[in-house]
């Protein structure tokens, strides 16, 4: 799907604007879009969800490097790479990045929901209204059991109290979302996001009002949703 999108924005109008998660749930999504055909990536501009505030891109946690090693450097140079500098002055960083995507319109994002239904860094209560394109925040003891979980620090104390952010009004203005969401400890996220009214407390349910956007679960995260399974009314 998301390399349909790509190859159609190019040829329409000639390069692509993607944005990319990282994480887990998404090493088998990154894995086949690299191994999909004819996607030109010399006209593609990439952009990152979110990364920790004050950590080196030498980590292993590092988003930064998550893209360049799992991605960037197993693809042709891309037309632009807009990676999310943590060891920066966040309030610049933010600001730096701004002025780089408002200049342009995302073709496709590809995103995850976090275990506490984060979208992006965005724990809840997330911040709905805000219009800045990135954003400092403060990741909670859910968000960042996750990240200890998911082996990606030796421990609690390890894992950073702050990241940046892309916000949620940002990551809807993508003309096209695709959220895949594996796994059982993703399932109760997925039926809270998807079977309660949107609400800040479940930051994901924020995608039940795009007009395009595909959520890609397996039978272990779709676990706990209710058969029929019906979006609620807005």
């Amino acid at each position: 799907m998301a390399a349909v999108a790509i190859r159609d924005a190019i040829l329409r109008n000639g390069t692509a604007n993607i944005i990319l998660a990282t994480g887990t749930s998404q090493f088998h999504t990154l894995e086949q879009l690299l191994a999909e055909p004819d996607i030109d990536w010399s006209r593609v501009t990439l952009f990152h969800l979110d990364e920790y505030i004050g950590l080196p891109d030498t980590h292993g946690a590092s988003f930064r490097r998550y893209l360049r090693e799992r991605f960037i450097q197993k693809i042709p140079e891309l037309a632009a790479t807009h990676l999310i500098d943590g060891q920066n002055d966040p309030a610049a960083e933010c600001q730096r990045l701004a002025g780089r995507i408002r200049s342009v319109t995302i073709d496709v994002a590809l995103v995850g929901i976090g275990e506490n239904g984060h979208l992006a860094f965005n724990d809840p209560p997330a911040d709905f209204d805000t219009r800045q394109p990135f954003i400092v925040v403060d990741l909670d003891l859910d968000c960042r059991k996750q990240q200890l979980g998911e082996g990606w620090f030796p421990s609690l104390h390890d894992v950073p109290r702050q990241a940046i952010s892309m916000s949620i009004h940002q990551i809807l203005a993508s003309k096209q979302i695709i959220c895949s969401v594996p796994e059982l400890r993703k399932a109760a996220a997925v039926h809270d996001c998807l079977t309660q009214p949107v609400n800040p407390l479940h930051p994901a349910s924020i995608l039940q009002t795009h007009p395009d956007c595909t959520i890609l679960l397996d039978k272990a995260s779709a676990s706990l949703l209710p058969e029929p399974f019906h979006l609620p009314t807005p």
